[in-house]
């Protein structure tokens, strides 16, 4: 139960960071039919992010009751009552969230945006390609209708790769400078933590079919997959670069400020 806990924070994380990261853009794309997309992305990320709590939230309180039906459990006491899908977003630390780095970093220009984007869909594609045959049926169901929303994610991503990289000598540049920028946080994705070794995930598969898509995405946008790389890692155990302190900052002010509110 612990390692199926954690996997769905792991998934519903990743979603969340991105979906406000991407947020910022709003009433700042570079047109407004864009402006427009990137934020659809971000609500169709966070809906994927309430889902995935919504789930963790019954796992947490269902493991919490069978340890003791009488007395309220740590994260009960902490969190004010049962667990809910609002106190895992909003009430959690940097190091109680789960998401890969690659999610976190600053959106940089709009050719960063787009690379991060297209990174992050080709691979969230297979993976929830891979788990719409999971062995726990919410997590298959959640991949399945979710997966609907990530075809387009990456099909939109990457139009855009390929017009900036194969566009003009200043969208080219902006997009080596985003590889040079962001390549170093892939490597994670495949990186299993132990909650994804206890639940099987196959990384290596998934590694597989994400390596051809960009390198496929890339020849077409005349860019170059970078050579191997020293790859940081750590997010998915709560290891986070400073992004993240500053996200959580803005995302939980209001829950922290005024505790218990709703809107």
């Amino acid at each position: 139960m612990s390692a199926l806990i954690d996997y769905t924070l792991h998934l519903a994380d990743n979603s969340l960071i991105l979906g406000q990261r991407n947020g910022e853009w709003c009433g700042h794309g570079p047109i407004l039919e864009q402006d427009i997309a990137i934020t659809n992305i971000s609500l169709d990320l966070i809906g994927q992010a309430r889902s995935l709590y919504q789930y963790a939230a019954v796992l947490i309180n269902d493991s919490e009751l069978s340890v003791s039906s009488k007395a309220s459990s740590p994260l009960e006491r902490r969190f004010g009552g049962e667990v809910s899908e609002d106190s895992l977003a909003y009430l959690r630390t940097e190091r109680e969230f789960k998401n890969c780095l690659l999610v976190e970093q600053s959106n940089g220009d709009w050719a960063q945006t787009i690379l991060r984007q297209f990174l992050f869909s080709s691979y969230q594609y297979y993976l929830y390609q891979y788990l719409q045959t999971n062995t726990d049926t919410t997590i298959a169901a959640i991949a399945e209708k979710s997966l609907k929303e990530v075809s387009y994610h990456l099909r939109w991503s990457s139009e855009w790769v390929i017009r900036l990289g194969d566009g003009t000598g200043e969208s080219h540049g902006r997009m080596l400078k985003a590889i040079d920028e962001l390549w170093r946080y892939t490597g994670e994705f495949f990186i299993p933590a132990d909650y994804e070794k206890e639940l099987k995930i196959d990384g290596a598969s998934l590694k597989y079919e994400w390596s051809k898509k960009i390198k496929t995405v890339f020849d077409e946008a005349t860019l170059t997959v970078p050579p191997d790389i020293f790859m940081q890692e750590g997010g998915k155990q709560g290891r986070h670069t400073e992004q993240l302190g500053y996200i959580l900052t803005e995302l939980q002010y209001m829950q922290r400020a005024y505790p218990g509110c709703e809107w």
